[in-house]
């Protein structure tokens, strides 16, 4: 499968051993999101190695994403890529265009890779979407979130409230959708939202350790482990349990290739 034109709807894309790196590029516009880039995303997700082992998401400029394009607000914006354009589809229609959407985001959670979300400055609506997808959030003291739909009469739909609600809880992650408000670095480490909040120049060299140190353990220990976190929540213990055993087989096989080979 080919990719899209990804320097035409916003998008960089890079391999370098076991890391992917995944950068929106429209800092003039504060890396906008528009649909096209959505749709972009899900092929670069259908499109990244096997032998990738974290995927760094992050955005050009002093911003990671200022949200959704105002321009697909805009009465003048025709066709799917505009609200007004979604409006004119029926329900059916609708929610399979949204779905497609969402692709963009939820291959970030695939087991097989670790993503990392590296934020500087404001993660507005869909830019807060996007970061909440990635199983990693590092962030510049500087960062700013904002789930803004509900200022615009809308609902969070790229699969951003899931998260959300496991990241800080139910009664917190209402608050912040139904406020709109700006939630900062420093509350966003103490509500749990992100993992750490390091100074702006610092931000580059602590990501770097921290996908040197994703990437160092024997291959699909980490995505072993991830998939036994992945819902935990909703197991019960005895599933969860009869879970890691298998799991833990299967390490000692492939540890006992590793010592064979």
């Amino acid at each position: 499968m080919t990719l899209p034109d990804l320097a035409a709807v916003g998008l960089d894309y890079s391999v370098a051993g076991p890391v992917a790196t995944i950068t929106l590029d429209r800092p003039d516009v504060r890396n906008a999101q528009t649909p096209a880039m959505w749709r972009a995303l899900a092929a670069i997700g259908r499109e990244i190695p096997d032998d990738v082992r974290v995927v760094v998401v992050t955005g050009r400029g002093e911003t990671f994403s200022a949200g959704l394009d105002r321009a697909m607000l805009d009465p003048a914006t025709h066709g799917q890529e505009s609200v007004i354009g979604l409006l004119s589809l029926s329900d059916e229609e609708a929610s399979a265009a949204i779905d497609e959407f969402q692709r963009g985001f939820t291959f970030l959670r695939e087991p097989r890779f670790v993503s990392v979300a590296v934020v500087r400055g404001y993660a507005i609506g869909a830019g807060f979407q996007l970061a909440l997808s990635c199983d990693l959030r590092v962030v510049a003291d500087d960062a700013q979130f904002s789930m803004k739909e509900s200022a615009l009469g809308l609902v969070p739909d790229l699969t951003g409230t899931k998260p959300l609600v496991e990241s800080v809880g139910y009664a917190r992650a209402l608050e912040i959708c139904a406020t709109a408000r700006m939630v900062g670095a420093r509350e966003a480490v103490d509500i749990g939202l992100v993992n750490m909040a390091v100074p702006v120049a610092d931000l580059d060299a602590t990501v770097a350790d921290l996908v040197a140190a994703l990437a160092a353990p024997m291959a699909d220990v980490v995505s072993e482990t991830k998939t036994l976190l992945q819902g935990a929540a909703d197991r019960d213990l005895d599933e969860q349990r009869r879970l890691e055993r298998e799991a833990q087989i299967r390490r000692f096989r492939a540890l006992a290739d590793a010592f064979a080979g």
